[in-house]
């Protein structure tokens, strides 16, 4: 079996066109029969000579010359937002710092639960892979407040708190 050959920016800017300001790429080679000259490559997931890569970590190799290791970030949360205004360097306690409140929250309110015990509720955050006991209070906004404060004094610029 044949080893694949590592995708190097000289090759990626040969096959695609990265626009900063859009954060969209465009084929700019022929590579196989589907594929034409201009199209949109994707914007989330693009393949490449039989392998896929991630979006945004494309446009990091096309900028910066090197893949953009450990994560990179979306500021605005949108996955498919890749333009280079957008992108920036993250730990994954950041990166999950920035993300939105999950669809399985029933509170409302990222960081916040109500106690099964109790009925209280009570505010958490996560800061690499452990998760912090903020307090127990009598009302989820009050419980929010904690879980808010925390997060700005750890992640600062890459909180998202709502």
């Amino acid at each position: 079996m044949r080893k694949r050959e590592r995708l190097t920016r000289a090759r990626l800017r040969e096959l695609l066109h990265y626009d900063e300001d859009t954060g969209e790429f465009r084929w700019r080679k022929r590579v196989g029969n589907e594929l034409c000259l201009g199209k949109a490559a994707g914007c989330v997931r693009i393949c490449i000579l039989g392998r896929t890569y991630r979006a945004h970590q494309l446009a990091w190799l096309y900028v910066k010359g090197r893949w953009g290791r450990t994560m990179i970030d979306h500021r605005d949360g949108d996955s498919t937002n890749n333009r280079w205004g957008n992108l920036r360097r993250a730990t994954a306690s950041q990166n999950g710092a920035n993300s939105r409140r999950p669809r399985r929250n029933t509170s409302g309110y990222k960081g916040v639960s109500q106690s099964r015990r109790s009925g209280r509720w009570e505010a958490y955050i996560q800061k690499n892979r452990r998760r912090v006991h903020l307090g127990t209070f009598d009302t989820p906004e009050a419980a929010h407040d904690a879980y808010v404060a925390a997060a700005r004094k750890l992640f600062g610029e890459f909180a998202r708190p709502e």
